[in-house]
């Protein structure tokens, strides 16, 4: 059941195919609002692509899926108004010239000019900039951020701050705009273990509230629901995830999570074509006035008695990519909204 605070995030056979093979393939989910999902595993296994996906910035190639009842990939740009993503390396940098201030700035003045109402651009600019200042101090005490505490205060760079400290300052940015998803890649990337625990909790936090969240990890904590995904050449995951993933909490319980369903299988008449006979061809590159072995691509009067070989059919239980570069790949040529 969907909320006005977060987004329920429903999948039935999600599946993207970027140039090399599937980036990711099989997806159901079933997550009502504010619940917190950690997209577990190895770099490379699709995490990021399906993520940009979820939130409208990437389309799919096969099935669907429901954010807060927009359909995907039919209503991607209603997807984007509603979601925001956190940190996602090479897609939302935080700016490294800008400091702390200058960033949280930046960020309401884009989300007042591209996603706010038009009438809010006629307010007076006094209206508008304690509107802003507003928005910013309620975003920085839901991350917890303090820029007093930094050491030059909001005067600090960006590029002097501690890996939490920007993950706390990507999120500030991402929740000036109140988004009922929110998407966050890489979380535990250079962080202790420590910090990462402090950076769990403020997920944990910000989905009590009641915005969903998708988080990217490699290893994700106890007590959160966990899909993994798996990388090229590991055994393709069906039905539920596989060890040593804790399995998804049972659908009476919370979000029920299917990776890697398998694909409908090869209908008879291609298995057929597939596993025909192939053309007897000669090997000494000599025609004997027959049609087997006419290497020279001309027609010697006969027509051949057997059908060339069909193409072979696609693997139906790929979840990943079939080459470790599909998942950059498909950022790089797959179209974004």
């Amino acid at each position: 059941m969907d909320s006005p605070h977060g987004a329920a995030v429903k999948a039935e056979g999600f599946g993207l195919k970027g140039p090399r093979g599937w980036v990711f393939r099989g997806v159901d989910l079933d997550a009502a609002a504010g619940a917190l999902i950690a997209l577990e595993g190895p770099s490379g296994s699709g995490r990021t692509c399906l993520l940009l996906a979820l939130t409208g910035r990437m389309k799919p190639t096969e099935g669907h899926a429901e954010i807060g009842r927009h359909r995907l990939p039919k209503k991607m740009a209603a997807v984007r108004r509603i979601s925001a993503l956190g940190p996602v390396p090479g897609v939302n940098d935080l700016d490294q010239a800008l400091t702390v201030a200058e960033q949280l700035r930046e960020g309401a003045l884009l989300q007042r000019r591209y996603d706010g109402p038009v009438r809010a651009l006629l307010r007076p600019r006094g209206e508008r900039r304690a509107s802003a200042e507003a928005r910013i101090a309620a975003a920085l005490a839901a991350v917890g951020l303090d820029p007093a505490t930094l050491p030059k205060g909001p005067r600090t760079s960006v590029r002097d701050l501690e890996r939490l400290e920007s993950v706390r300052l990507s999120l500030a940015v991402a929740l000036l705009g109140n988004p009922r998803l929110l998407a966050v890649d890489d979380l535990d990337l250079k962080l202790s273990g420590a910090e990462r625990a402090e950076a769990w909790a403020l997920l944990r936090s910000l989905a009590d509230r009641g915005t969903t969240v998708l988080a990217v990890c490699s290893e994700a904590p106890e007590g959160v629901t966990v899909l993994r995904t798996v990388a090229a050449g590991e055994p393709a995951t069906t039905g539920a995830p596989a060890a040593p993933a804790r399995p998804a909490v049972a659908r009476d319980a919370g979000p029920k999570i299917t990776w890697g369903r398998p694909a409908a299988p090869a209908s008879p008449t291609d298995a057929d074509a597939a596993t025909g006979p192939a053309p007897d061809n000669d090997t000494d590159g000599k025609t004997d006035g027959k049609t087997d072995g006419n290497t020279d691509g001309k027609p010697d009067g006969e027509k051949p008695t057997t059908e060339p070989t069909a193409k072979t059919t696609e693997p139906t239980t790929n979840t990943t990519d079939e080459d470790p570069k599909g998942a950059d790949d498909a950022l790089a040529e797959t179209g974004r909204a």
